[in-house]
């Protein structure tokens, strides 16, 4: 199954930090456009239509906040889910960042390139589903069941049909899980 990459557009005047971004993103198998400004961002991403914009403020040209402000107002590009990369960290710069809409406010000696890149895949999985099945006599599916005052057959109490763990992955790493039934719909709370 061919499957389509992510593209991350990363603007920031810093040839060095744009380049160590890039390389990190494509490791983890992102397409990775790039743009020295806000004015080439604005131009990148009204082109190209990344999935997500990684910038930093102070640009030559257009800054950060300016290319967020200009591609809000682009239907095409209103959203695009933003991170934004600071080197000061400044309390007003996060602020405006929150008010923009801004995803993450990263600061960049606190938040290492590998954490950035797990924040932007984060948003990506955010909504999504699983079902699981499991072994119900393996690891600590017994105390589980005990735990959770449920019978450690783990089936279903309307119509005995083994019962599957949903998990849905929510913002900022909060997940909820779920006991249900893939027959009849049964859900254990």
């Amino acid at each position: 199954m061919n499957k389509t990459k992510r593209k991350v557009l990363i603007v920031d005047d810093d040839v060095f930090t744009r380049e160590m971004y890039a390389d990190i993103f494509r490791q983890s198998g992102f397409e990775v456009l790039e743009a020295n400004d806000g004015v080439e961002g604005v131009d990148v991403a009204t082109t190209k239509m990344p999935d997500v914009i990684f910038t930093g403020i102070v640009m030559p040209r257009m800054d950060g906040f300016t290319l967020i402000e200009t591609l809000k107002k682009n239907v095409l590009t209103a959203n695009i889910p933003f991170f934004m990369s600071s080197h000061l960290g400044r309390e007003e710069d996060r602020k405006r960042a929150n008010d923009l809409g801004v995803k993450e406010f990263i600061i960049r000696d606190f938040t290492t390139p590998g954490e950035v890149v797990d924040l932007v895949s984060a948003i990506f999985a955010e909504g999504s589903e699983y079902a699981l099945d499991f072994d119900k006599y393996n690891l600590d599916a017994q105390r589980l069941a005990r735990d959770l005052s449920f019978n450690g057959h783990f089936q279903c109490a309307e119509c005995n049909e083994p019962m599957i763990l949903k998990l849905q992955v929510g913002a900022k790493g909060v997940h909820t899980t779920q006991f249900v039934c893939p027959r009849c719909g049964w859900r254990q709370v």
